[in-house]
């Protein structure tokens, strides 16, 4: 799980420019500027490309925050 949150910590500060070490499992979209519904989507494309594998819709839903995606990954790892 650590390598993952590592991977979804440099995604979000490449889709974001937020600094990676100010991201936790408890990061939520209201703590970062950007990630509304466009930029979750972004961020989802990132992912995607980073982890080599897709989202379905229920997917996106799941992953409110940081823990969120990082247990969606890691089911799909």
């Amino acid at each position: 799980m650590e390598s993952a949150l590592a991977k979804v910590q440099d995604v979000l500060h490449e889709a974001f420019g937020i600094d990676p070490q100010s991201i936790s499992l408890e990061t939520n979209p209201e703590d970062v500027p950007g990630w509304d519904s466009v930029g979750h989507l972004d961020l989802a494309s990132r992912l995607e490309q980073v982890f080599g594998i897709s989202f379905d819709v229920d997917d996106l839903m799941e992953m409110e925050n940081v823990r969120g995606i990082v247990r969606v990954i890691a089911a799909k790892l």
